[in-house]
């Protein structure tokens, strides 16, 4: 009964414009997402549940802890999970995978010379959120790779969220989730869960171990990955910027991308305007040119 009272004491209460505004700022320091006061309703409903689900009460009781030391600490990262949408799906907008089998292996490959040894493909899913997007590309580079023993690919995949790669690293998804994968795909990277009643599939281990999972908050002037990547994913994560923060973003990307490399934005999502070394190569695929042609150019890429 007394739970009952809590949530209806707390789905009575309102979010106020100055505690939003001010939520906004610690959000947009943090991690660079940008909340304008449209959202307000939005994140006023999240900040509900958050509330009921570390058993508070109150918002204004909430917000004191969040902006604590304690809570600043611990409890802003969970907030943005629950602030922002972690929505993706295995096969994700699916043209991309078909450039990267038709051009980008190939061409990265073609750069390895005529050397016996395949040239290893280094791939990143920056903002991989529950792991589909990085499983997607294992299963596409299993695949391009299938008849080869030792197989020449690393992919790293990071979110800011630690919440989401604990789910990733698990790897266990619904029936529905995995829908769109064609049946003998399905068969070779997913194990079905013993209890039939559950409705769940598991990645394969030897998928699972092929994807090395890091928190990374992309608005850091440095990211802990270990080497510079032939490809780079990073769809559905700059909506959530301002401009300037866009441009900071993707030039921080590029730092860590091979010349010739390629950087896959979302859909939605375009860097016109903005001064980096890239060239178009395909909708919503970007080549890094070289630094040299770069400087040269010295221009805003208009895509």
């Amino acid at each position: 009964m007394s739970t009952n009272i809590f949530e209806n004491i707390a789905d009575k209460q309102e979010l106020s414009l100055a505690d939003f505004r001010k939520l906004s700022q610690a959000i947009y320091k943090a991690c660079g997402i940008s909340l304008p006061d449209g959202k307000r309703i939005l994140v006023e409903g999240r900040i509900k549940k958050r509330v009921r689900k570390v058993g508070m009460n109150h918002i204004d009781d909430y917000f004191k802890y969040l902006f604590s030391p304690e809570g600043l600490k611990n409890e802003l990262i969970p907030l943005i999970d629950v602030i922002t949408t972690n929505k993706t799906d295995f096969f994700r907008e699916s043209a991309h995978f078909d450039f990267l089998v038709s051009t980008a292996f190939p061409a990265i490959q073609k750069s390895g010379g005529a050397s016996i040894i395949k040239k290893k493909i280094k791939v990143w899913s920056a903002g991989c959120s529950t792991g589909e997007e990085p499983y997607t590309l294992a299963i596409v580079l299993n695949e391009y790779f299938q008849d080869d023993l030792v197989k020449p690919f690393t992919i790293y995949a990071s979110d800011i969220s630690t919440e989401v790669l604990h789910k990733a690293k698990l790897g266990v998804y619904g029936l529905d989730d995995i829908d769109v994968i064609p049946l003998h795909l399905k068969k070779k990277y997913f194990l079905k869960s013993r209890d039939r009643s559950e409705n769940i599939v598991r990645v394969v281990p030897e998928l699972r171990a092929q994807v090395q999972y890091m928190r990374i908050n992309l608005i850091d002037m440095n990211y802990d990955v270990p080497e510079k990547m032939d490809i780079i994913f990073c769809r559905n994560v700059l909506i959530y910027f301002d401009k300037q923060t866009q441009e900071q973003v993707i030039n921080n990307l590029c730092r860590y991308l091979n010349p010739g490399g390629y950087l896959l934005l979302g859909h939605s999502e375009t860097i016109t305007g903005f001064k980096l070394p890239l060239q178009r190569a395909a909708s919503t695929v970007y080549q890094k040119i070289e630094v040299e042609s770069y400087g040269k150019k010295n221009q805003s890429t208009n895509c």
